[in-house]
C-alpha cells in the first residue's frame, strides 16, 4: 500500500520517565518504528475528547491502566475502580471508530481488573516483560496494518494500487500521469499544486482494472453497491458532473414526450430543464413562502389526487383530456429547500403510491438524513421503511454539497417498489445520455469514500456533531442577543424553544400549524421540519409578516463586510442569509462568524466609513467610499421599504402563471430563430422563451412557455431602479439581459420571448 501517514498512539504519564515503566514503553516504541509504523507518544489523558478525536488519524491505540490519572477522583488505588477515565476515552472514540485496536498495558494490573465493558471493545492486553518488545511490536502492527487495509472501499482501493504501480500511461489524458505538466514553468508550478498523486490517478477509462463508470462494472460497480447498501437503497449510480445531472438521468429514463409531470414549483433549474428536454407538461405544486423571502412547505393538501386532477382540469395545455384518465408519470419534490425545511416522505407515499409512477425526491441538500434517528421519516429511503406497493422511489443527492465529496460528485438512489423493480439495463441508456465518457476518476473515487465515511457508528457521529455545532451556533447568538437587551442583534430563523445542551428531540424541529416563527400558516401536523444544520441569519429591518421597521440592515452589506473578512455564505437574501453546518464546519468556523457579526455591529454603530471597512469593495465602487456603513445601510432599506420589495416578492412567487405553449416548444423557438428581446415594460403578456430566475433566492419564477403577468414586471422595474441607484448590490435576474449601451445615460434590460 502507499505510504500514509497513522501512527500508533501511546497515551502513558511514565512515556519520557527514566523508570522502569518508561524505559518498557519506550522500548516498545522503538520496536514498532524499527517496523516502519510511526509513533506518537504523549504523557497525559489531558482531555480525552480531544485524544478521542485523533481516532481519525491513527492506526492503534496503546493506553496504560497504571496511570494515577485513571484512579477515581477520591483517590481510591483499587485497581477494580481506576477505569473511570479509561471507560470515558474507550466510549469516546467507540462512538466514531468501531474498528481501529485498542490495547491496554500495565505493569501491576491485568485483565482480570477491568471490566467486560471494556475489555470487549480492546484488541489486546499487554502485560510489560513477559514477551520481548519485537514481538509486542509486530503483533500490533499486524492488528494496525489489518485496520489500515480494511478502511478503503473497493473503488479507492483499486485507483490506489493503479497509482502506485508504476505503469507507463500511453492512454488519454494527455499529460500522462503528470509528465508533460514537468517539460513547462506554468506546468511545473501546477504540477506542485495538485501533486504527484492527484495526476496519476486522473486516467481515462481504459484501465480496465479500475472498471467502468459508464457500463457499472468492476470496482466501480463493487464500490456502488457498497454506497446502496450505506445509504439505504437497492440501487447506486454514481454520477460526476453533479445533481443537475442526476435528475436529468431520472427523469430521462422515466419521461416521454407529452407525459404530465406533477413538480414542485420550488425547484432547481435542472427540473426545468429536464421538463423542457423531455417534451413533458408540467403540472405546478405551489409552495408556501414567508416575507423573509423564505420558502416554505407545499401544503400537504396539495398532494392529493382530487388537488392534482383538478390542477390538470385547469391547465391550458391539457385542454380536452380527462383529468381522471391521466397518471402523472413523476412527482419531483425538493427536499429539503433551500433553507432547510422538509417533508415527511412517508406521508407522501402513501398519499400518492398508485397514482404517481414515480416518486423522485431531488436530495442534493440532504445525504447526511439517512444517517441519524433525529431526522425519523424526513428523508426518502431508510431502515424499515415501507416500501410503496406500486411507485418507484428515486433520490438524487450532492454528496460534495453536505457529505465529503469533491466538487460534482453526485448520486442516484433507487428503491424498487413491491411490484417492480429498476431494469438497470435500461436505465443506463438515460445515464450514457448525460453523462462524460471520460469521467473524472478523483470524483469517482470521492463519491466512494464519501460513502465508506458515513457507514456507522462514523457516520452517525459526523452527523450528531454537524447537529450539535449548528445548535450551539443557534446559543451562542441567542446569548449575544440577551446580553445585548433592547439593543440590535442578528436573530437565526428557527423554533422560539432551543433545547439547553445537546441535540434534543425530533418534535421541537417540526412545524406546528400557524405558528409566528415560520409564517407558513396553517401546516397539517408532523408533515414539515426544519433542519437544524440550515441556519438562516436574520437582519433588522424586516419582520416576518413583511414590515419595514424605519431603520434596517439589508443582507447584501453584511455578506459583503463578512466576504472581506474572511468569511463566506450561501445565500445572500434581501434580509437574511444562509450557513450550513456541514460535516466539515468546525467550533473556530462559527465562533469567527459570531466574532464578524459582533465586529459588523460595533462598525455600523459608529457608522464607519466605508473606505475604512470594505476597502476592496469601494476600490472597485469609489462611489461609496465616504459614506458610512449605517447611512449605506439606511439608504439600501428605505428604498427597499419604499418598494414594499418583501411582500411584492412573495406576491410575486405566489402569483397565477399561466402556460401558453409546451415549454418545449417555447425554448425550441430559439433553434428556429423565433425569438425577440423584449423592453421590461413591454414584457407583460408576453410569453418568454428562457428561464427567468432571480437571485436571491435562485428559483425560477416564468419557464419557457408562460407568460409575464403585472407583479412580475412590476419586480423587474424595481430591479431596474434598484440597479441604477445601488451599483455593486444589484439584483442578478437570470433571463434578464442588460443590453451592452446605456441609452441617455440609463442601463435598459430585455428579455428573450417568442415573437409574436
Amino acid at each position: 500500500m502507499m505510504r500514509f501517514h497513522f501512527p500508533v498512539v501511546i497515551i502513558d504519564e511514565d512515556f519520557r520517565s527514566e523508570n522502569t515503566s518508561g524505559l518498557g514503553i519506550r522500548a516498545l516504541a522503538d520496536a514498532i518504528q524499527k517496523e516502519g509504523m510511526e509513533v506518537l507518544g504523549v504523557t497525559s489523558y489531558g482531555d480525552l475528547s480531544q485524544f478521542a478525536q485523533q481516532q481519525s488519524r491513527a492506526s492503534a491505540f496503546i493506553l496504560s491502566i497504571d496511570d494515577e490519572e485513571l484512579v477515581e477522583a477520591d483517590g481510591s488505588s483499587e485497581p477494580v475502580k481506576a477505569v473511570v477515565s479509561l471507560r470515558k476515552f474507550i466510549e469516546e472514540i467507540r462512538f466514531k471508530n468501531a474498528e481501529i485496536p485498542i490495547y491496554l498495558y500495565g505493569e501491576t494490573r491485568t485483565s482480570q481488573h477491568i471490566p467486560n465493558d471494556i475489555l470487549r471493545e480492546l484488541h489486546g492486553f499487554i502485560h510489560m516483560f513477559e514477551d520481548t518488545p519485537e514481538f509486542v511490536a509486530r503483533h500490533i502492527i499486524r492488528e494496525a496494518k489489518s485496520y489500515l487495509d480494511s478502511l478503503a472501499p473497493p473503488f479507492f482501493r483499486a485507483l490506489l494500487h493503479y497509482a502506485q504501480d508504476g505503469s507507463y500511461s500511453w492512454h488519454c489524458p494527455g499529460h500522462s500521469g503528470g509528465v508533460a505538466f514537468l517539460k513547462s514553468p506554468i506546468g511545473q508550478m501546477f504540477h506542485q499544486f495538485f501533486g504527484e498523486n492527484m495526476l496519476r490517478a486522473d486516467v481515462c477509462n481504459a484501465v480496465e482494472e479500475l472498471g467502468q463508470l459508464l457500463d457499472h462494472t468492476g470496482p466501480v460497480a463493487d464500490s456502488e453497491r457498497n454506497a446502496a447498501r450505506i445509504f439505504n437503497a437497492d440501487h447506486c449510480f454514481f454520477v460526476t458532473n453533479g445533481t443537475s445531472t442526476s435528475n436529468k438521468m431520472v427523469w430521462h429514463h422515466t419521461v416521454a414526450p407529452g407525459d404530465v409531470v406533477v413538480v414542485d414549483r420550488n425547484c432547481h433549474k435542472s427540473i426545468l430543464h429536464s421538463i423542457i428536454m423531455t417534451g413533458a407538461v408540467p403540472v405546478f405544486l405551489t409552495p408556501t413562502r414567508n416575507h423573509y423571502g423564505i420558502i416554505g412547505p407545499i401544503p400537504q393538501s396539495e398532494f392529493t389526487r382530487e388537488v392534482i386532477e383538478k390542477k390538470i382540469a385547469a391547465n391550458p395545455l391539457l385542454a380536452g383530456v380527462d383529468p381522471k384518465q391521466v397518471k402523472p408519470r413523476i412527482l419531483t419534490l425538493t427536499q429539503s429547500t433551500y433553507d432547510g425545511v422538509l417533508y415527511n416522505t412517508e406521508t407522501i407515499k402513501s398519499l400518492l403510491d398508485g397514482y404517481v409512477d414515480t416518486l423522485h425526491f431531488d436530495e442534493a441538500w440532504l445525504p447526511h438524513a439517512a444517517f441519524h434517528k433525529f431526522y425519523g421519516t424526513y428523508h426518502a429511503m431508510g431502515k424499515g421503511r415501507t416500501r410503496p406497493k406500486e411507485a418507484m422511489t428515486y433520490a438524487t443527492q450532492s454528496t460534495h454539497k453536505l457529505l465529503a465529496g469533491i466538487s460534482q460528485a453526485s448520486q442516484v438512489l433507487v428503491q424498487d417498489s413491491q411490484t417492480r423493480k429498476l431494469d438497470t439495463h435500461l436505465f443506463n441508456e438515460a445515464y450514457l445520455m448525460h453523462t462524460s465518457t471520460s469521467p473524472q476518476y478523483a470524483i469517482i473515487a470521492s463519491c466512494d469514500v464519501a460513502a465508506a465515511m458515513m457507514e456507522p457508528p462514523g457516520g452517525t457521529a459526523l452527523v450528531e456533531e454537524s447537529i450539535k455545532e449548528a445548535l450551539d451556533f443557534r446559543r451562542a447568538m441567542r446569548k449575544v442577543d440577551k446580553e445585548f437587551g433592547k439593543d440590535w442583534w442578528f436573530k437565526v430563523w428557527g423554533p422560539d424553544r432551543l433545547n439547553a445542551d445537546g441535540i434534543g428531540r425530533q418534535d421541537d424541529w417540526v412545524l406546528q400549524a400557524n405558528e409566528k416563527w415560520h409564517g407558513f400558516g396553517n401546516l397539517a401536523p408532523g408533515f414539515n421540519m426544519l433542519d437544524p444544520i440550515k441556519s438562516t441569519v436574520i437582519t433588522p429591518g424586516l419582520d416576518v409578516t413583511g414590515k419595514f421597521a424605519k431603520t434596517g440592515i439589508p443582507a447584501s452589506i453584511v455578506t459583503k463586510f463578512l466576504a472581506e473578512h474572511g468569511v463566506v455564505v450561501e445565500k445572500t437574501g434581501l434580509y437574511s442569509f444562509f450557513i450550513m453546518f456541514t460535516i466539515g464546519i468546525t467550533k473556530g468556523r462559527w465562533n469567527t462568524l459570531v466574532t464578524a457579526l459582533q465586529q459588523f455591529k460595533d462598525d455600523y454603530d459608529k457608522n464607519q466609513p466605508m473606505w475604512r471597512i470594505l476597502p476592496e469593495f469601494c476600490a472597485a465602487h469609489p462611489r461609496y467610499e465616504r459614506m458610512g456603513l449605517r447611512d449605506l445601510c439606511q439608504a439600501i432599506h428605505e428604498m427597499y421599504a419604499k418598494g414594499d420589495i418583501a411582500r411584492l416578492t412573495t406576491e410575486m412567487y405566489l402569483s397565477n402563471l399561466h402556460p401558453a405553449m409546451k415549454p418545449s416548444e417555447a425554448f425550441a423557438c430559439i433553434a428556429h430563430r423565433k425569438t425577440e428581446r423584449v423592453g421590461i415594460d413591454q414584457l407583460e403578456g408576453r410569453v418568454t422563451t428562457s428561464l427567468l430566475t432571480p437571485y436571491p433566492p435562485g428559483i425560477p419564477l416564468l419557464i419557457p412557455g408562460e407568460r409575464f403577468n403585472k407583479k412580475i414586471v412590476d419586480y423587474l422595474r424595481f430591479t431596474r431602479e434598484f440597479n441604477a441607484a445601488f451599483p455593486g448590490f444589484d439584483t442578478d435576474v437570470h433571463g434578464l439581459v442588460e443590453a451592452e449601451e446605456t441609452v441617455g445615460g440609463q442601463r435598459h434590460y430585455y428579455v428573450d420571448c417568442v415573437k409574436d
